[in-house]
């Protein structure tokens, strides 16, 4: 297995293999040994592991539904107590593995562990806890897991820090730096003897989860300051919270900067729209990725997007409001898509203009950016990504002014299938495939 991780991810470094082939966001499960004391379980978040003369230390423990996997593929690697874990930050799937640890360690009659983690940290679980529901909600639909429980109990750490902080594990030195991106509880961990550098998900095999549309503010410029700070370090092992290994100080360098030039393109061309009083519209039709960058096979919009990133960014620095006057007190959502439907001749004739644009493109794949329009040549109408963009507005209005009538339901759910299957991102699909199943609900029942 420790060859077929690292032989994985040299295979997609170079473009052998594309996101069919493997998910950042995945569970693969085995181990690799990185160097001499190192190893790394490909997990749905990864598990980075150290061996010391004072047992382990580990950088992120896992999910609750793997935990155990975990703890077994590194017991097959070492033998030794866990010493200590730090978390990288506080998302639900690094957080959960320590229990098991700490039932091992309580059998065997060790010191219990020791969790650090950022001093923001913690307030981030009391938040959990107090939007359990929404966000039950949002990661059943975000990842089409309906059954998904959101935990109300939580391991918080025993120690936290503010900014730096120097450990020392039975004779090996760990350094921790705080820095905002994904979260604003981000933790770094540097272990200068073996050029290691394990960076949570400020690094991802994706395009930055930096504008994830149901969850909190994200921090895309910071987030290219610290990506910048890791460079300087000059490591020569970059293990990231998802995604594979990156092997090689050139690699780990260009993938850092060219996730921060993404990150700083879509900042400074977002706030280029708002410095010119443009609106939030202008700017989600107006930004446009670096191409070449998007065409790496580290940064592919398949789990988050550049198109939600300017809405962070506008979000950061401008507020909730988008610019449009109506926007700012606007009429009830079914009121407003029953005046147009009354308008356009009742619901149906939305709907079955809806059906029209989005004819055709079931499978056809994404975009990938955020300006693409394109049509059929001399038609004058939409085609590709711009018409199944307006055949959704339709078939969303078309369901509000007649949400009870199953053929209109059925029309959202093929509209929003077809969206879902278009889609690149885990993101994009998710929201869809939820809405289509939704829009099945006045089916009668059999």
């Amino acid at each position: 297995m420790p060859d077929d991780v690292l032989a994985l991810a040299d295979r997609l470094w170079r473009g052998e293999l594309g996101p069919a082939d493997y998910h950042p966001v995945s569970h693969l499960g085995g181990l690799a040994e990185i160097c001499d004391g190192v190893a790394f379980v490909p997990s749905f978040a990864n598990v980075s592991a150290f061996r010391t003369g004072d047992g382990l230390v580990l950088v992120d423990t896992g999910s609750s539904f793997v935990a155990a996997a975990v703890h077994d593929d590194l017991r097959r690697w070492d033998s030794g107590r866990l010493n200590t874990a730090v978390y990288s930050h506080g998302h639900i799937d690094h957080v959960f593995g320590v229990p098991v640890w700490e039932a091992e360690s309580a059998e065997r009659g060790w010191p219990a562990p020791v969790v650090v983690a950022h001093e923001a940290l913690p307030a981030r679980f009391d938040r959990y806890v107090m939007t359990a529901g929404y966000n039950e909600v949002i990661n059943r639909r975000q990842f089409g897991v309906d059954g998904l429980r959101w935990p109300v109990e939580y391991r918080y750490p025993d120690r936290t820090y503010a900014s730096e902080l120097a450990l020392d594990v039975g004779g090996v030195s760990f350094e921790l730096r705080h820095e905002k991106g994904e979260t604003d509880d981000h933790t770094v961990t540097w272990v200068a003897d073996q050029r290691v550098l394990c960076c949570g998900d400020l690094f991802i095999w994706a395009s930055p989860n930096a504008g994830n549309p149901q969850k909190v503010q994200r921090y895309p410029r910071e987030w290219a300051g610290a990506l910048r700070r890791m460079i300087a370090l000059e490591p020569e092992y970059l293990l990231p919270g998802h995604g594979l290994p990156v092997i090689g100080a050139q690699r780990v360098r260009q993938a850092l900067t060219d996730t921060a030039d993404l990150l700083d393109s879509l900042v400074d061309q977002t706030l280029t729209v708002m410095n010119a009083g443009g609106r939030l519209d202008d700017a989600i039709h107006g930004v446009v990725p670096p191409a070449h960058l998007l065409d790496r096979p580290y940064l592919r919009p398949v789990y988050d997007e550049p198109e939600f990133i300017v809405h962070t960014v506008w979000r950061l620095y401008g507020g909730w409001w988008d610019g449009n006057p109506a926007s700012l007190k606007p009429a009830p959502e079914r009121a407003l898509a029953a005046e147009l439907a009354a308008l356009a001749g009742g619901p149906q004739a939305l709907a079955d203009r809806a059906l029209v644009l989005a004819g055709g493109l079931a499978g056809s794949g994404g975009s990938g950016g955020l300006a693409s329009s394109g049509g059929s040549a001399g038609s004058g109408e939409p085609g590709g990504e711009a018409a199944l963009r307006l055949a959704g507005h339709l078939a969303e209005l078309a369901w509000l002014a007649a949400p009870d009538d199953p053929g209109i339901g059925r029309v959202r759910h093929q509209v929003f299938t077809t969206r879902a299957q278009a889609a690149t991102s885990t993101m994009a699909s998710g929201v869809f495939r939820w809405a289509a199943r939704e829009s099945l609900a006045a089916e009668p029942a059999d």
